[in-house]
Parts: C-alpha cells; structure tokens; sequence
C-alpha cells in the first residue's frame, strides 16, 4: 500500500505539472503555432472542465471498480495520450483537444489517494495525509515553472512534451503495478451522488470549496506570466523564478494547514482565517498592481500559502460522508473546486476582451482580474461562515 500511495503522488504530481505549464509555454506557442491568449486561456479552462465533469465518473468508479483500474488506464490513455497530442499540436485548436484529453487522464490521480485515505485511515489524520499528498506532488507545479523553461529553451517544446508523454505512462504502468485496492463496504445502500447533495452541512463547504482554490490556479497557471511581462517586462527566465517562490509557498500551505487544524482545534476556523489572508493579498494586488516586482512576489506568495487550504476543506467535507458514499463525495467536493477553476479559466478569453481595451492601461486590467477573484473569494468566505465545524 505504502509503495502504491507515492506512485500515486507522484503521478499527481504530473497532474500539478499539466494543469500550470502554459503559462511558461505561451511565448513558445504563441510564436510556433499562433496559439493567442485567449486561446490558451480556452485551453486551460477546457483542462479544469474536462477534469471537473469526469469526477462523476471517476467518483463511481472509485466505489464500485476500485482506484486501482481506474487510475492506471485512464492516465494511460488519457493522460499520456493527451501530452503525445500536445506535442505533435500544429493548430492552437490541438493544443485545446490535448488539454481536454489530459484533464481526463488526471482526473482520478488525486482522489485515488483521498479515497484510500479515506477507507484506510481514520477522519482526524485525513487532513494531514491530504495536505502531504498535495504538498509533495505540488512539486509537479515547481517542475512546470523554471525547469519547464530551461527545458524548453534547451530541447524546444516538443521534445519535452514527448518526454512528459513517455514518464506519464511509465507512472501510469506503475500504478497499476503497486496501487492495492482497499476492501469494498458491504452496505445494503448502494448511494448516489444525489444523497450526497442530500447532506446539509456540506453545502457552504461546497460553497467555499468551489472558490478556495480558483484565485491560486488562476494566477499561476494563467494569468502570473502576462501580468509579470506587461506590467514589468519580464523575460521568461524572471516569470519562471517568481513562479517557482508561488508554488514553493503552494507547496508549504498544503503541507502546513494540517498540523495547524490538530493544534486549533478547528477545520471551519482555520480555513476561513487562511483565506480571508489570501483574500487581503488579492486586494493588495488589485490597489497596487505596478507597485514593483518584489511586492508582486510577496502578494503572490501569500496567495499561494494561504490560498492552499484546499485538503484542510476536503477534511472538512469527508468528516460528513458515510463509507458507503466515499468515492462519490470526496469526487463531488473535488468537481466543485476544479469545476470553478475550469468555468473562470474558460471565460476568461472573452472577459479579457472586455477588461483589457485600447481606452484602458494593461495596469489598471489586471486591478480588475485581481479585484474579480478577491470577490469571488469574498462571496465564499461569506458563506462559509454558516458551516458547521468539525473537529474530529
């Protein structure tokens, strides 16, 4: 089992890779295949919305199939099959279809381990063990920031596409090698995702997962590259640096929300301090865009440490699911979140149509993409604050 969780973060670790690396890529793509901002902002969101709407799925076959099958074939597939795609892409409508494909290969990379997690482990160390597992394969989003770049400017794109194809399906092989399946629940109630939106207490976290995390993976995925080049002037090597202090600060947010909900005593409060953090940072960036590299690093870096309570609001969900309902709560609570980020990440082509015209300055155009995710932070939060604790 042990062998079989770390091939299993490390292939989500991929995942944190595929869902981040455009936004080193864009300059490569835009000059190789003509693949605009919008379009790449298209292709994001289509990654986010195609993982978000497989979690149904995934989620039944997680109770039904196991995480084993159903993690090794479709990040075989799907997964290696979509970056083998992306790497032969020769029409920015390729690079949409390869990001489509991927989103389906990773999307039950992560809840595999929470559903073990979950099974195996009791509810007060599900947290903790979430928060490792996202910390350890956010190391896949340090990977798609500077050592993307340099890879990219030593081998070209394609080529370390067609190498990120080839370890995706070597992982994909090694899943099915070691990840065990842990036993089934005997329950005479078979469950659907319908009882689980029967569960009051999960509705407002429902609510403050759906928007914990779209501020973070906007901004790193999407929007941090630009913003640093056209306010800046940035060049790759700099976008890649301050990438990497954000998803370094990612990394120790998910690895430190745990350990700080065993010591409070409390999932509801924990999450919302750290957010309404990450909600300050956003309305930093927005009053004070052009303020000056290193304070956009600072405000970034906040954003990604406290921006990261994602497992902690998984442990809060998972502490109000019954065991025969695991596999399609934990995936319900997951399509949530990533199906957020997908709808934000989609339309974020046309709204940047509209924010960013001939009558207004790139600066104050990206004071309104950071003032809209404060808001949308703000909204969550607000209703969060209906939640019920749990501290178990």
């Amino acid at each position: 089992m042990r062998l079989g969780i770390i091939v299993l973060i490390a292939a989500y670790g991929l995942s944190q890779f595929y869902r981040a690396f455009l936004a080193v890529l864009a300059p490569a793509l835009e000059a190789d295949i003509g693949a605009t901002r919008e379009a790449l902002s298209a292709a994001s969101g289509i990654w986010f919305l195609v993982f978000a709407a497989m979690q149904i799925p995934v989620g039944e076959a997680l109770d039904r199939i196991g995480p084993k099958l159903t993690t090794a074939v479709l990040f075989a597939l799907c997964g290696a099959g979509g970056a083998a795609v992306f790497a032969m892409a020769t029409e920015p409508w390729h690079i949409s279809l390869a990001m489509g494909l991927i989103g389906a290969g990773c999307a039950p990379v992560l809840m595999a381990s929470y559903y073990i997690f979950a099974r195996v482990f009791s509810v007060a160390v599900f947290a903790s063990l979430a928060g490792m597992t996202l910390g350890i394969g956010s190391l896949g989003n340090i990977l798609s920031s500077a050592p993307t770049a340099w890879a990219v400017d030593i081998f070209g794109w394609r080529a370390t596409l067609w190498a990120m194809a080839g370890f995706t399906l070597l992982v994909a092989i090694f899943v099915f090698l070691t990840v065990k399946d842990p036993e089934k629940v005997t329950s005479e109630k078979r469950g659907s995702v319908i009882d689980v939106l029967k569960i009051p207490a999960l509705w407002p976290v429902f609510a403050m997962v759906a928007v914990n995390y779209v501020p973070a993976a906007s901004l790193r995925g999407l929007w941090s590259g630009q913003y640093l080049s056209n306010v800046f002037g940035a060049d790759a090597a700099l976008i890649g640096n301050v990438t990497l202090v954000m998803g370094l600060a990612m990394i120790f947010g998910n690895l430190s929300y745990g350990p700080v909900d065993r010591m409070v005593g409390s999932r509801k409060w924990v999450v919302w301090v750290g957010n309404a953090i990450c909600l300050f940072a956003l309305l930093a960036l927005a009053v004070a865009p052009n303020k000056g590299i290193g304070y956009a690093t600072i405000m970034l870096a906040i954003i990604g440490f406290f921006g990261a309570s994602f497992p902690l609001i998984m442990a809060h969900g998972r502490s109000f699911i019954p065991p025969h309902l695991v596999g399609r709560g934990v995936t319900l609570l997951n399509l949530f979140s990533l199906g957020t980020v997908g709808v934000v990440q989609f339309t974020a082509a046309p709204l940047s149509k509209v924010i960013f015209t001939d009558g207004r300055s790139l600066t104050d155009s990206y004071a309104i993409i950071f003032a809209g995710y404060a808001l949308l932070l703000g909204a969550g939060l607000l209703i969060y604050l209906f939640a019920k604790d749990s501290t178990e």
